[in-house]
């Protein structure tokens, strides 16, 4: 159930325990990306006539086995939490958009605890890709496909099932820390100003995942949200430091 009557988190709802097909998004998610490494992708012909939009499409191929996959396992958990949501429509959407302000507020103080803005190697490849690839064709997955892996991943995943076996501060800590690194690892150096946006906000989709007693559907609605923000800067007026 939603609360709006406190900023604590809510009680968490039980979840069922692991599932081979959680093991296969997983496995996906990590995997898919790694044997590209040994895939020779470069030698594709529509790959190398335009390396930016075939490493695009390529991503979003990738990111849409995640998806199938993350929609197959919690499939449940997706179909529950969208009816709690429609049971308060105008609660539901009159919170996000605070929320959304929220998250840029606190993405702002991070950053600049951190020492400042520092584009990121993912935010600098973001700006390129926008002179590539046409909107239509970036919005599925920054938008729709990407907010709900990871979601699934870093929320549902990471804290839902997780805080079964360990206490679930940790699995929020757990859950921005590595949601943050992970968008930069195997990109540039791990530092705290090149993590600090994206902790930001990472904290405030935990929050609003734990807020909502563990609602997948909410935490999505707000990361979906805030990507569209971001698709529309970068394509109206070139602002790409608030994409994840």
């Amino acid at each position: 159930m939603l609360r709006s009557s406190s900023f604590s988190p809510a009680r968490p709802r039980r979840f069922d325990r692991y599932t081979s097909a959680d093991a296969l998004a997983v496995v996906l998610y990590l995997g898919l990306p790694l044997a590209l490494v040994f895939l020779p992708v470069d030698r594709l012909a529509w790959l190398t006539r335009d390396p930016l939009l075939g490493s695009y499409l390529l991503n979003l191929v990738l990111y849409a086995a995640v998806f199938v996959a993350a929609i197959v396992a919690a499939r449940r958990y997706v179909v529950r939490d969208a009816r709690i949501l429609a049971t308060r429509p105008l609660f539901t959407l009159g919170i996000l958009p605070l929320l959304l302000v929220a998250m840029l507020i606190v993405t702002a103080i991070v950053v600049a605890l951190s020492g400042g803005v520092q584009i990121s190697v993912n935010q600098s490849g973001l700006e390129d890709m926008t002179a590539h690839v046409p909107w239509w064709l970036t919005a599925p997955l920054l938008v729709l496909v990407g907010p709900f892996v990871e979601e699934y991943i870093f929320r549902h995943l990471m804290i839902g099932k997780l805080s079964q076996y360990l206490n679930r501060w940790a699995c929020y800590a757990a859950s921005v820390v590595l949601f943050a690194s992970l968008h930069i690892a195997g990109r540039e150096a791990i530092t705290v100003q090149a993590l600090a946006p994206y902790l930001g906000l990472g904290f405030v989709l935990v929050f609003a995942y734990a807020w909502t007693a563990n609602n997948l559907m909410f935490s999505y609605s707000l990361h979906a949200l805030k990507n569209l923000l971001s698709v529309v800067l970068m394509y109206t007026v070139d602002i790409s430091s608030l994409t994840s």
